[in-house]
């Protein structure tokens, strides 16, 4: 867990380091030659000039077509820089009396998605320091438990008390919209699906149904409707699925905590795992913390 999440100039940048015992022009080429690159990088790599290409292996959750981009610094062996798609990757390599240290930096777009980005980058430098060793590299086999832990180290998973109500925006990784979908409703079309709701909001009647970008409903207090619950889906192809969950004319840290939980619960479903009883001692922890800003 080694990743450095900071904001420059506006724009997410995840920072890693990684000590080699090789020399500069040996992680150099590691770095930059295709044929080296394919036994650590999410994609195949193509280089002509300054253009590059990408594909994904058929296994893997995106599209084959991984778009294209260019190389934007190249200073052998030291800097190492490119453009993929609007992320902009920079391999520095800093000789050591050892061998040298590798700086690698990510400029990402969206900041939602480092929460994914951070264990994927991980596995993939880890890949490479092993590959200029010449040893096997066994990549992890639970994603969730990563990526849950740099969510919350990033803040990824906290929501906002707006004017208009509790307001969050979750990262669902490449989740097709459709499975998602028919994870939130069960199949449930004439009534809010209680998957969608948390144990203290009683729910109303659903007021639109858009399968599969748009559910929201009104919820009730003292049996009288008081707003209506949100939930919105958005796939962006390249970059993955996301839910923004709006309850409206609610505020306050229980309401916060209770929609936490709830996220944290439904981001476990889509990645396969579903947990419960409702963990009534995790509401009463982010009641607290949110009370405490």
């Amino acid at each position: 867990m080694d990743a450095e999440l900071r904001m420059i100039e506006g724009k997410p940048v995840l920072r890693f380091e990684r000590r080699l015992r090789h020399s500069p022009e040996k992680v150099w080429r590691v770095v930059t030659e295709p044929a080296e690159m394919k036994h650590w990088f999410p994609a195949e790599v193509t280089i002509d000039g300054r253009r590059m290409s990408f594909t994904f292996p058929s296994e893997a959750p995106v599209d084959a077509d991984g778009g294209e981009g260019e190389v934007i610094e190249s200073d052998p062996p030291k800097v190492f820089a490119f453009r993929w798609l609007n992320d902009v990757l920079r391999f520095e390599i800093l000789p050591r009396e050892d061998g040298c240290l590798l700086v690698f930096t990510a400029v990402v777009t969206n900041k939602l998605s480092v929460g994914r980005d951070a264990p994927g980058w991980t596995t993939c430098l880890d890949a490479l320091v092993a590959h200029a060793d010449g040893t096997k590299f066994e990549p992890p086999t639970e994603w969730l438990p990563i990526i849950e832990h740099y969510i919350a180290e990033f803040g990824l998973d906290e929501g906002t008390d707006e004017p208009a109500g509790v307001t969050f925006v979750r990262d669902l990784v490449w989740k097709p919209l459709d499975e998602v979908w028919q994870l939130l409703t069960e199949g449930i079309d004439d009534a809010v699906p209680p998957r969608a709701v948390h144990p203290g909001l009683t729910p109303g009647k659903v007021t639109r149904a858009e399968a599969p970008h748009l559910l929201e409903f009104e919820w009730l207090q003292d049996g009288e409707p008081k707003g209506v619950v949100r939930w919105e889906f958005e796939h962006v192809k390249l970059q993955g699925s996301t839910v923004t969950l709006v309850q409206e004319n609610a505020h306050g840290p229980e309401a916060l905590a209770a929609w936490h939980v709830h996220l944290e619960l439904f981001f476990a479903a889509t990645q396969g795992e579903i947990r419960g009883p409702w963990p009534k001692d995790r509401e009463e922890e982010l009641a607290k913390r949110y009370a405490e800003r």
